[in-house]
């Protein structure tokens, strides 16, 4: 096992134990995600490190020695805010799902995290992502049934009612890519987001056929196929804006400056580093890359929490970031 894999493992397994920390395994528009409380009650995979459930859902990563992380930072849409993840990465030709386009039943899911779901049906919903396979499983015949009829035809077809039915029933939702699989337990939310383990789909984002978000710079010839979300210094894991976390930022920035993507640690380090040593925002030209500009914008904001220098950062901050 190389140094970095070995590096990941560790880091994997401190994020596992800290219900502070998110996961996801989807594509765009096609998303199961893991979360959990901290007085919840934990089941650990026996023997595996890297596996853990709750009475609401589970997550199992798979790590392989090939995987590329990348840290990332993205602007958040609430002003003076931003967000950061992990995505790890593989090759397309490892990282490929099986991209099917029509519901196909799989048969028992034998690989089922709890021993009591092994015998339940799984069945490939057939979107299509290029690096996941969105299943759902049941053993309750009626919906056994339906998905069997349905089998071989298009889940997003205009003409289906089978996403309703499904929505209706509320199985298990079990979405796999080559580093692992989420399943989600507890209902599909009808009008909301639930709190916890829920699933996203959405067929105008899946009908994009993209794998992630453009403002994630996954590497050229990789697919992402599980992401994670390290404690934010900025939300709790419901997304609700709490007091800004000084521990929680530098804890990711190690993460950031280990496996981020050059050019972005590059421009955020020049930022920081001229605001701090007072030279004038007139003298920096904005970055005409895309990265790069949001690298600009999102260290102001990081620098707007060291109250010793806001002054200086608000100047700057009216050259570059105007829409805070």
């Amino acid at each position: 096992m190389s140094a970095s894999t070995m590096d990941l493992e560790a880091v994997l397994e401190a994020q596992l134990n800290d219900a502070g920390c998110g996961f996801s395994i989807g594509s765009f528009g096609a998303v199961a995600e893991f979360f959990r409380r901290e007085d919840e009650q934990v089941s650990a995979g026996s023997n595996d490190k890297f596996t853990v459930s709750t009475d609401r859902g589970a997550i199992r990563i798979r790590l392989r020695n090939d995987v590329q992380p990348l840290a990332y930072e993205t602007l958040s849409s609430r002003k003076n805010y931003w967000l950061h993840g992990l995505a790890l990465c593989l090759p397309i030709a490892e990282g490929a799902g099986s991209a099917r386009i029509r519901i196909t039943e799989l048969g028992d899911d034998s690989d089922a995290i709890r021993s009591d779901d092994r015998h339940g049906v799984l069945f490939d919903l057939g979107l299509g992502a290029a690096n996941v396979d969105f299943c759902v499983r049941s053993s309750d015949p009626d919906l056994v049934k339906i998905l069997r009829q349905a089998a071989g035809s298009s889940l997003l077809a205009p003409d289906s009612d089978t996403m309703k039915k499904i929505t209706h029933a509320s199985p298990h939702r079990v979405v796999l890519s080559s580093l692992g699989r989420v399943e989600v337990y507890q209902p599909i939310g009808h009008e909301r987001t639930p709190e916890g383990p829920h699933t996203h789909l959405l067929p105008k984002l899946i009908r994009t056929g993209r794998t992630h978000d453009a403002k994630i710079p996954i590497p050229r010839g990789y697919l992402p196929c599980l992401n994670v979300y390290p404690a934010s210094p900025l939300f709790d894991n419901l997304g609700v804006p709490r007091a800004y976390d000084r521990s929680s930022h530098l804890a990711f920035d190690a993460l950031l400056k280990r496996w981020g993507a050059n050019d972005y640690v590059a421009q955020k380090d020049q930022i920081l580093r001229s605001v701090r040593e007072e030279i004038e925002p007139a003298s920096i030209s904005l970055p005409r890359n895309r990265l790069r500009r949001s690298a600009v914008r999102i260290a102001l904001r990081q620098l707007a929490f060291d109250h010793a220098i806001s002054d200086r950062v608000s100047r700057w901050r009216s050259y570059f970031d105007p829409d805070h």
